[in-house]
């Protein structure tokens, strides 16, 4: 009897599954540290332990998005082993803060299912619950990735794909009941914008660039556990279209929110993932910009508001080059290759009065 796992395959999925992944993770603070490493984040919420405290924190928050890529790469093995590619996120919800010694567990359903007409490959729909170690939900979202299938050919199989909302409605935006804004520090963020400086439609150039370490994008993506095979697996992604691996899409994520610090600095904490997608591959030597619309603003009581915010993602190229198409371009499939990511998101600011 094999006992070695080659993943689940298209056919292997059935709509209603429920999938318990192995191996719950427990963060340190040596994760904490390494995502800062690796990303370049300069959030001071995360950075600074006083500052944390000052607002009300006993303990020490995770970043939002190392919480996520390590719920994330829980998945990968039951998940999208043999992916053809993560497609798309959405209805991303951070519902509980995480700390410094949380241990993380996540279960998926399958809430959707469509064979692809090559006849090679199908697309799987799950929404994962992470939880911490008192079973409390602190993460919650819906992707859907293209799978292989064992064998090629149409199987007949009747499509069911979930009608996903466009967003996480304020209503439902979890708001951290340690943060108190009238203790935050401006001097600490390295920016004094608050909610009242933004305004709808705007255009947030961030200016800087990261380019991508063949063994930065590689560490960043074990830190998470995610062991899907077009990150790791040079000998087989060499016969492939792309002829080397890929970078994780969700390693392009944190890299475009640690680079939207340049002009957002005091939209500390990710509240909610409205949608996501990743139009183009990204590639280790590829140098990462990011630019930020400001699409909507809520204002949460409490001293603090909301800014659903759309930041796009775009490699090799500077701003002004690419942003009379992006900003003219009726959906994302009329942006220019360069763009390798369209992420539609809210965050938290203070909103003093």
């Amino acid at each position: 009897m094999n006992k070695s796992s080659v993943g689940r395959f298209f056919e292997d999925f059935s709509l209603g599954q429920l999938i318990e992944h192995p191996i719950p993770r427990t963060i340190t603070e040596g994760d904490a540290s390494l995502y800062i490493a690796l990303t370049g984040s300069r959030f001071s919420l995360f950075s600074s332990h006083h500052l944390a405290r000052k607002v009300g924190f006993a303990k020490p928050p995770v970043d939002n998005l190392l919480l996520f890529h390590i719920a994330f790469g829980k998945t990968v093995q039951d998940i999208s082993l043999n992916a053809v590619a993560n497609l798309g996120y959405a209805e991303v919800q951070f519902v509980l803060p995480a700390f410094i010694g949380d241990t993380i567990s996540v279960l998926s359903e399958v809430i959707g299912l469509k064979e692809n007409s090559n006849g090679k490959t199908g697309i799987v729909y799950v929404h994962s619950r992470a939880t911490n170690q008192d079973g409390h939900l602190v993460a919650s979202w819906k992707r859907w990735v293209m799978v292989h299938k064992k064998q090629e050919g149409m199987q007949n199989t009747y499509a069911v794909q979930p009608q996903l909302n466009s967003e996480v409605s304020p209503a439902h935006l979890a708001m951290p009941d340690q943060f108190n804004a009238d203790n935050y520090s401006y001097i600490s963020s390295g920016e004094t914008f608050v909610f009242k400086d933004y305004q709808i439609g705007e255009w947030i150039d961030h200016i800087d660039g990261l380019t991508i370490d063949s063994t930065e994008h590689t560490m960043a993506t074990k830190l998470y556990q995610n062991n899907a095979k077009v990150h790791f697996n040079y000998h087989q992604m060499q016969d492939s279209q792309h002829q080397q691996r890929l970078v994780y899409g969700g390693h392009i994520i944190s890299l475009c929110r640690s680079l939207s610090h340049n002009g957002l600095a005091n939209a500390q904490w990710l509240a909610a993932i409205n949608g996501g997608a990743h139009l183009n591959p990204s590639y280790a030597g590829n140098t990462i910009y990011a630019a930020t619309q400001v699409q909507n603003k809520y204002d949460l009581g409490f001293g603090m508001g909301a800014l659903r915010l759309k930041t796009i993602g775009f490699k090799n190229i500077q701003w002004s080059s690419i942003k009379e198409q992006v900003c003219s371009a009726n959906s994302s499939k009329d942006y220019p290759d360069n763009v390798v990511l369209d992420l539609d998101y809210t965050v938290l600011i203070p909103n003093p009065k």
